[in-house]
């Protein structure tokens, strides 16, 4: 059995996540802690955002759940391009566990994996893959895909920009492994959003 649409009654959610977003994008576009980097970091949010909006009108459209966990990423990359990721407040969670620097960009590629729960539900909606494993690794495996490219971005960015705006948006911190770190994160956030989607999501077989 596929996963139906979202019904008429949830369709005020995603808006109310868009509306929230708007807010934050305008707040935190205010008197960033780097312009440069503040540009770098909401432009493929704003993108993302976008192409949301795009297949909602289309309708694509994806149940409640879904919307939630990809708003996680939208939410916390705002906040990461105000401050600059290695800048964000986030001493509490990076006290609560000992780590010495600062996870709140962990965090957020951990949430980039939640686009997981998205894909597999498309799947699921419009009967694209019949083999169960499949359908589970497609989403895995566009979620690293995305994953590489955007270090790759990050990169060739920080190689362009220099100096304080490139080493800001790059946020390694100093360590040498940050973007093999990053790719786990992204991978595994999307092995969380695929469990989820096991347990929860309505278009289990």
């Amino acid at each position: 059995m596929t996963s139906p649409l979202p019904t008429a009654r949830s369709h005020w959610f995603p808006k109310l996540l868009l509306g929230l977003y708007l807010i934050e994008f305008i707040a935190l576009g205010i008197s960033p802690s780097d312009r440069g980097t503040w540009w770098a970091e909401n432009v493929p949010i704003f993108l993302i955002v976008v192409a949301l909006i795009v297949l909602y009108r289309r309708g694509v459209r994806f149940s409640n759940l879904a919307y939630a966990l990809m708003s996680v990423l939208i939410f916390m990359h705002t906040v990461g391009g105000h401050y600059t990721f290695e800048k964000v407040p986030f001493d509490w969670f990076n006290n609560l566990f000992g780590f010495k620097r600062n996870m709140y960009d962990r965090v957020a590629h951990f949430s980039v994996g939640f686009y997981a729960y998205a894909l597999i539900e498309y799947l699921d909606q419009r009967d694209l893959i019949r083999t169960r494993f499949l359908s589970y690794l497609l989403p895995l495996c566009v979620i690293g895909t995305v994953a590489m490219s955007y270090e790759l971005i990050e990169w060739v960015y920080a190689e362009l920009a220099g100096g304080d705006a490139g080493a800001a948006f790059l946020g390694s911190q100093g360590d040498i492994w940050d973007a093999q770190k990053d790719m786990l994160a992204d991978t595994s956030g999307a092995i969380f959003a695929l469990v989820l989607y096991a347990l929860f999501g309505r278009g289990k077989r």
